[in-house]
């Protein structure tokens, strides 16, 4: 994939705007976590350091085209504004006059950050007339929000047909790391992925096995997997009703080459609560009151082992109920062994979606990783290989 570069393009004196992802958590009006803000801070510093005017659209939370006080984004321009160290003004309404004025009352080098586009029904609605609005505004398209890429929104899809369009530095990274996973990587190539229900990613399963030469299943969903070879598992987590699904998923995978690596030996419980009872046992051996919380040492040990024969790693998802000690062990051992062949150079390694990141925090190894994404739905569209809305505008952009 290759896209027009911001680090080229003469942006002094014009006005830039640029889709971010501001939608932060709010704990009694401020910013609890500034992430998001600092993953936005090198684009947003790098054009108004170029001289451009800096126009920033974002939205928050959900307010169905309505006017709610509750979800402006007036608090966040100060936050932002302490990550830049610069000052942010901000402008009431995202398009129209109010807009047009704060636009217009711009100098070079200044950032404005407009109010949440989800105010208005044209934004989720990606209407003409909204991506007209905005495009209005200014001379130049960025997106820097790769987590509302997968959202045909006015901000995100229909005004980068009408301007310029580039890619921001955090959405260029993401790209890039993204098309070393899965669009043109070193092979071999393991995926990992993990979760509770198979329901929930049958078209990323489905996509894999025609993309890796290693499939390692864990979590809940492995044990849908076992049950369709015909191993009892139990009392666990098990959704029957998909026993035919996972054996096509199977019969995929055998047709494009692809091994599917299913846990050989699991963590049995009969009940679910931290350091409960619990036994090592085969993935073939648990008894009907228990129930599989985790993958087990044996599990481990054959996945490391997988890791080391690759040379990439996408990974989704946790191995077992890995809030909870200790079935978090399985998860924050492959975690670790991940993270040291990254940090060898001997696998790129990218991860991404929430509990994925959230396990990763938690095993203190997500720094480690050649690339982790927060970018949530977005990634996981990627990883089933759909086509995402914010991504094709801006190649149709590159295109003209």
């Amino acid at each position: 994939m290759t896209f027009r570069s911001i680090a080229t393009a003469d942006v002094s004196g014009k006005r830039v705007l640029v889709r971010v992802d501001l939608n932060v958590p709010l704990q009694d009006g401020a910013v609890s976590d500034d992430t998001r803000l600092r993953a936005v801070e090198p684009t947003i510093t790098l054009l108004a350091s170029r001289g451009a005017r800096v126009i920033l659209a974002a939205h928050f939370d959900r307010p169905k085209g309505k006017i709610v006080p509750s979800m402006s984004l007036a608090p966040i321009a100060v936050a932002l504004a302490g990550v830049l160290g610069r000052p942010v003004a901000f402008a009431e309404d995202c398009i129209g006059p109010v807009a047009k004025a704060a636009v217009a009352a711009m100098d070079d080098g200044d950032v404005l950050l407009l109010e949440n586009t989800r105010f208005h029904t044209g934004e989720e609605a990606n209407d003409p007339a909204m991506a007209e609005a905005l495009a209005a505004l200014a001379d130049l398209y960025v997106n820097d929000a790769f987590s509302a890429a997968h959202r045909a929104h006015a901000s995100t899809e229909g005004v980068a047909r009408l301007l310029p369009a580039y890619p921001g530095l955090s959405m260029a990274r993401e790209l890039e790391y993204l098309d070393k996973a899965l669009g043109s990587p070193v092979k071999p190539v393991l995926a990992v992925v993990g979760g509770a229900k198979v329901s929930t990613k049958i078209d990323l399963l489905s996509h894999l096995v025609t993309k890796v030469q290693t499939l390692a299943v864990g979590g809940g969903m492995a044990n849908t997997f076992l049950a369709a070879r015909g191993i009892e598992v139990g009392n666990s987590l098990c959704e029957r009703d998909l026993l035919d699904t996972a054996r096509a998923i199977e019969a995929a995978a055998a047709a494009n080459g692809c091994t599917i690596l299913l846990p050989s030996d699991v963590v049995a419980a009969t009940a679910f609560a931290q350091d409960a009872p619990h036994r090592v046992c085969p993935a073939d051996d648990v008894h009907s009151d228990e129930m599989i919380l985790d993958a087990g040492p044996e599990a481990v040990a054959a996945l490391a082992a997988a890791m080391q024969a690759s040379k990439t790693l996408v990974w989704n998802g946790p191995l077992g109920a890995f809030e909870t000690r200790p079935f978090d062990r399985a998860t924050m051992d492959a975690a670790r062994a991940a993270a040291a062949l990254s940090q060898a150079g001997q696998v790129t390694a990218v991860a991404g979606g929430g509990d994925t990141v959230a396990a990763l925090n938690q095993a203190g190894v997500a720094g480690d990783f050649t690339f982790v994404s927060t970018a949530g739905g977005a990634f996981l569209e990627w990883m089933e290989g759909k086509t995402l809305p914010g991504v094709a505008a801006l190649e149709a952009s590159r295109r003209t």
